[in-house]
């Protein structure tokens, strides 16, 4: 029995959408006018989505606080002792979202057909990751899925809130630097050219700073479309160089060297590949292959191949933190924890812990950040419109003075 996607007319001709279980595309469509409903289309859920990763969609992703439900939703079923397919089809009526509900019911269908859930789950790779699917291969395997599929949870959790944070921390200086630069070119277009358009009829030399100042109006007023065309331009060609990926490893490792971005990356980076393998370990995944998962999340090219190299070095009987340490780019406290955690054989506790230390200092560098920024953006903007003003209200001063 297999999932299908429907669109369908109902007997007033309205327009009805939804996921049903058959064994055909014919006995579903025999089911719909079971329903009194007239079927325009029908799809298999695991072709349909495969169609929907190879070509460019506007449809609604599968987020990862969606994915983190799932996954607590069916770690509890599972402990409550019920089938796996029921639990699939209890967490796929619990949704509220059509494509989940839709991806659910397949990897259901693909469970009663007798796969295992990893199997299923790798019909759909793009809502669940590699790490995902090899953590609950193991779980199956060694016959504690609840218990895996509680890790899953609580690391797919930890990600989304870690993500949460990078962009509640980057949101407020974006919003507010684009506000300033909004405020000052206004300000520039609209607003100096009609008061200082009255000095301009006198033949009084203007102070430099309104000279200024009215040149930079100018500039904007005739180039300033221009200019945001260049700076689209440049970055978008930014990025298409940054698709290579010798440019784009480059760039990693300028990111690196650079003192306080360069910390944030590392962290960052860090935080992700002992939390991924802190599970991969704790799920009995074999060492290698879970070095290897983990070494997938790492966004920093750089960091990524030094992962590559300390997973060939342990393949020949290396410990792991010194072949992580070797190539200098994980923090020493991580590569510490790591070697005592392989030296008193709790390797997944001590990555656990060295996950909790780098997301505690992250976060406290992020809070210390936006609490910087903040200030010292309205500092600038308040700098900025009070040289606008000072420079407008200084022939007016000159004026006086000449007058007395």
């Amino acid at each position: 029995m297999g999932a299908f996607e429907y669109t369908a007319l109902d007997a007033g001709g309205r327009e009805r959408r939804g996921v049903i279980e058959g064994d055909t595309a014919k006995q579903v469509r025999q089911l719909l006018r079971d329903r009194q409903l007239l079927p325009v289309t029908i799809t298999e859920v695991a072709k349909h989505e495969a169609r929907r990763q190879r070509s460019f969609s506007f449809a609604q992703r599968v987020s990862a606080a969606d994915l983190a439900l799932l996954t607590r939703q069916l770690a509890t079923l599972a402990r409550a002792g019920l089938p796996l397919e029921e639990s699939l089809l209890a967490v796929s009526q619990q949704t509220e979202k059509p494509r989940v509900q839709s991806i659910l019911l397949g990897v259901r269908a693909r469970v009663m057909e007798g796969h295992t859930l990893a199997d299923g789950l790798g019909d759909f790779p793009r809502v669940f990751p590699e790490i995902y699917r090899a953590t609950v291969s193991a779980g199956e395997q060694s016959g504690h899925l609840d218990g895996v599929l509680e890790r899953l949870a609580d690391y797919t959790e930890s990600r989304e809130l870690i993500r949460q944070k990078i962009l509640g921390a980057l949101l407020y200086p974006i919003v507010l630097t684009v506000l300033c630069f909004g405020i000052v070119s206004l300000l520039l277009v609209y607003v100096v050219p009609q008061v200082v358009g009255v000095f301009e009829t006198s033949r009084v030399q203007l102070p430099l700073m309104t000279r200024m100042l009215i040149g930079t109006s100018d500039f904007i007023r005739a180039y300033g479309l221009w200019l945001l065309i260049g700076l689209v331009a440049a970055l978008a060609a930014l990025l298409r160089w940054l698709q290579h990926p010798q440019a784009r490893r480059r760039f990693h490792r300028l990111l690196l060297r650079l003192p306080l971005l360069g910390r944030l990356a590392r962290g960052f980076n860090t935080a992700r590949f002992t939390r991924t393998l802190s599970i991969l370990s704790a799920s009995a995944v074999p060492v290698l292959e879970a070095m290897r998962i983990a070494g997938e999340v790492v966004t920093n090219l750089p960091m990524r191949d030094a992962v590559a190299d300390a997973t060939q070095r342990v393949r020949e009987g290396a410990p792991i933190g010194r072949s992580l340490g070797a190539s200098r780019l994980f923090p020493p406290m991580t590569i510490h924890l790591i070697s005592s955690g392989e030296s008193s054989g709790e390797l997944e506790t001590m990555l656990e812990r060295a996950a909790m230390s780098q997301e505690r200092e992250l976060d406290g560098i992020l809070t210390a950040l936006v609490g910087l920024l903040g200030p010292l953006l309205i500092v600038v903007m308040g700098l900025f419109v009070m040289g606008i003003v000072f420079a407008m209200l200084l022939p007016i001063f000159e004026m006086n003075s000449l007058i007395r």
